[in-house]
């Protein structure tokens, strides 16, 4: 990454950077794209299957779409989100992909330099965020080409990669790799800093400088730590007009909530299988690996375990019908191998014959505890306990957004301020042509903070934003 980031990080610098995007996903990286001058022009000759979109598009020729009124263009779509600027900006990206069809996007890229918007990426990992702590041979949920960027078709960098899509879908490794590639092919590096910590963000009004100036826009400072080549940390006070919480919500994994939870045989992360299986700590051998969680999470634990031969009990509080279980929600044809998964989840529950040997499936199960001698109590739906041993645990039953850097770790900023914050329950309360935060000015959140959990969704969460941001740069005086 390009050092040019370290004249922003000075504690002494004077004035505020007009935006700090916290977390480098493909949330961060999308708006990084569309702040940095790149804007989304409908092609002259494009025609939208849909007639009355491309009505509408038709009514402000040669006018970005940053800077028509998204609430009118996304007015009547439909989709698989709740979000109308999601759903505006993956149509005119993807203009029938639902319907199987391939009609190329009907967007054209311009680069005007003078409408950029200075900004700062700051992440933990390398541009692609949580995607690099992805064990890099999984398979995306999502269709390959819907992971792609504005402008870089996930399917024409893998060919260039001399990669191929597995069944219409991505490697995450791959995808991880396809994310930090398009920092640099795009030329955004500059705005990135990899390695950032961010500790603490604290928002105030400043001062009018005179009697006579417009009023002040809010002033947020956001401190941190940078840990740079040698492994030391370098602290860092920004001040900035603006906000854009990126973080998504793989920091904080949902606790279990017994006892011996803290013990040091249970962990939250598929890594930990991976490891544990190359020590030799479990194996076809050993007792069975706990894995705890009926998502697809626990699903890729369960194909890891199953490739290794590795003896697996699998525990979940649902019943294997239920419709919210996400394998009741994927096509089969696009899904084979987590609709495996849900077919063993459903044919060997302890009280079955065995036709999956090595694997036992304990579906509307609690946990009650764990013993230091890897003893697994649970109570099962008639009430009564049973006892397994086991080698290793594994819970994964989702993660939370970790906004402590926040006053109030941002409890008053979600939809119900009573409730955790929650990316699929309980997001952040934003404005939905704009994703700024109802409860705090020039604070924004994208991504699943905001609800919008798929990749190719959350880049409507971008437009928006940046939309918002050349708004308020045009209303400023010369």
């Amino acid at each position: 990454m390009s050092n040019g980031w370290k004249d922003h990080l000075g504690a002494s610098s004077s004035e505020p950077l007009p935006v700090v995007i916290i977390g480098n996903g493909p949330s961060g990286i999308c708006l990084s794209y569309l702040l940095s001058g790149y804007n989304p022009y409908v092609k002259p000759d494009a025609i939208h299957p849909h007639p009355v979109l491309q009505r509408k598009l038709t009514e402000a020729p040669g006018v970005s779409i940053v800077d028509q009124d998204l609430d009118y263009l996304s007015e009547g779509l439909e989709g698989r989100c709740q979000s109308p600027v999601a759903l505006l900006f993956d149509a005119l990206l993807r203009p029938d992909t639902d319907f199987g069809g391939n009609v190329e996007s009907v967007l054209t890229w311009k680069h005007q330099k003078e409408r950029a918007i200075p900004h700062l990426v700051l992440g933990r990992n390398l541009p692609g965020g949580a995607w690099h702590s992805i064990e890099g041979s999984m398979v995306t949920l999502s269709q390959g080409d819907w992971m792609g960027l504005p402008d870089l078709q996930v399917k024409d960098w893998m060919c260039r990669k001399r990669r191929g899509l597995r069944n219409s879908r991505a490697t995450a490794g791959d995808i991880a790799h396809y994310y930090r590639d398009y920092v640099i092919k795009k030329g955004l590096s500059h705005n990135f800093v990899s390695g950032a910590v961010v500790t603490a963000v604290e928002w105030g009004t400043p001062e009018p400088s005179s009697p006579g100036a417009r009023d002040p826009s809010p002033l947020f400072q956001v401190n941190g730590f940078v840990t740079t080549a040698d492994q030391s940390q370098q602290p860092f006070s920004l001040c900035a007009r603006n906000v854009v919480l990126a973080t998504g919500t793989s920091d904080s994994p949902a606790r279990l909530g017994i006892p011996g939870e803290a013990l040091p045989f249970v962990h939250r992360d598929l890594s930990a299988l991976e490891a544990a299986t190359r020590a030799g700590t479990v194996s076809p051998s050993s007792d069975p690996v706990l894995i705890i969680g009926a998502g697809l999470s626990a699903a890729d634990a369960v194909l890891y375990a199953r490739h290794y031969n590795i003896p697996v009990i699998h525990a979940f509080r649902r019943s294997v019908d239920d419709p919210g279980l996400v394998f009741n929600q994927l096509p089969k044809v696009l899904y084979p191998e987590y609709h495996k998964v849900h077919q063993m989840m459903r044919e060997q529950s302890i009280l079955s014959p065995s036709p999956y040997e090595g694997y036992r499936s304990l579906p509307e199960h609690q946990l009650l505890l764990l013993r230091e001698d890897r003893q697994a109590v649970f109570r099962d739906p008639r009430g009564l306990q049973k006892v397994f041993g086991i080698a290793l645990v594994l819970a994964l039953i989702g993660s939370h957004p970790d906004l402590s850097f926040l006053p109030g770790a941002g409890a008053d900023l979600a939809t119900d301020p009573n409730q955790p914050l929650s990316a699929k329950r309980n997001p952040i309360d934003v404005d939905p042509f704009t994703y700024q935060s109802i409860h705090r000015e020039g604070l924004y959140a994208v991504g699943p903070l905001a609800g919008d959990n798929f990749v190719r969704f959350v880049q409507g969460g971008a437009l928006a934003v940046a939309s918002s941001l050349l708004r308020k740069e045009a209303r400023k005086p010369p």
